[in-house]
């Protein structure tokens, strides 16, 4: 009986997970403005609002300066501390990777009001600046924790040569390690930047004049008239968040696999 309703509750838990994320397109194709069956014909019109959309381009541009900055800051921080935990042993390591890891575990919002609260009190102005430095502090951890994975994976005997070779630490690094751990840092950087590209709350916090995707998106679903095109948006958000995620799963397991290590499992 056990195995009956493990699979029952696994159909039903998918089934709640993902039904929202199905029914977004049908609604994003649906030639209506009310959100409701039965459907009434098919269109591409709420698309080609998106894209005619001064406000949403504007957010959009933002949106990528951010996400792209953070992806590139969460991915060098997460190598310095992957590499440090991996490789050398120090006191307080595993406090410092744990204040490290700890935005995982903390609710959003207390981090949010916090970072707001500091910033403040320091004369910094709220700006794109600002919620670069908030979604750095979201999205390093994941960086740490797939780099650590890579940097774990490496054969030590590796560097170990090149020492013997005659090479420093920094010219072991650039030339044997960090090619090495590419695919790691590529999977760290399309994490990071699909997180920065969904994050809300901080955002909302952090943000001044400027608008950002999250917040843009939450703005217009107040008015039943931009429904459609939020759908359409969403589509379009959903189908490049499956494919970053599909390409960071694919240089994780291709990192591993240069690195002899076994494939424990992934995103996908």
């Amino acid at each position: 009986m056990k195995i009956p309703m493990l699979r029952i509750y696994t159909v039903a838990y998918l089934i709640f997970l993902y039904t929202p994320i199905v029914i977004l397109p049908i609604f994003a194709f649906n030639n209506s403005t009310a959100i409701a069956f039965p459907l009434r014909g098919f269109t591409t019109q709420w698309f080609g609002a998106v894209f005619v959309d001064a406000e949403l381009r504007e957010a959009l541009i933002n949106s990528l300066i951010v996400a792209t900055a953070t992806s590139v800051l969460a991915t060098t921080f997460g190598i310095f501390a992957a590499r440090a935990s991996t490789r050398y042993n120090f006191r307080g390591k595993g406090a410092l990777m744990g204040l490290i890891m700890l935005p995982l575990v903390l609710p959003e919002m207390i981090m949010a009001m916090a970072l707001l609260m500091v910033l403040l009190s320091l004369g910094v102005k709220l700006s794109l600046f600002t919620v670069i430095l908030g979604h750095v502090l979201v999205c390093t951890p994941f960086a740490v924790a797939i780099l650590t994975s890579a940097f774990q994976s490496l054969d030590k005997s590796l560097e170990e040569a090149a020492y013997d070779l005659g090479e420093g630490p920094i010219s072991t690094f650039r030339l044997v390690t960090l090619p090495l751990v590419l695919p790691g840092v590529i999977s760290a950087m399309l994490i990071s930047f699909t997180i920065s590209l969904d994050e809300f709350i901080i955002s909302n916090f952090l943000k001044s004049g400027e608008e950002l995707l999250s917040t843009y998106i939450y703005s217009k679903l107040r008015f039943p008239k931009y429904v459609p095109n939020i759908m359409a948006l969403g589509t379009i958000l959903v189908v490049v968040s499956i494919a970053l995620l599909t390409l960071a799963e694919y240089f994780r397991r291709r990192g591993v696999a240069r690195t002899g290590g076994k494939n424990t499992g992934g995103f996908l």
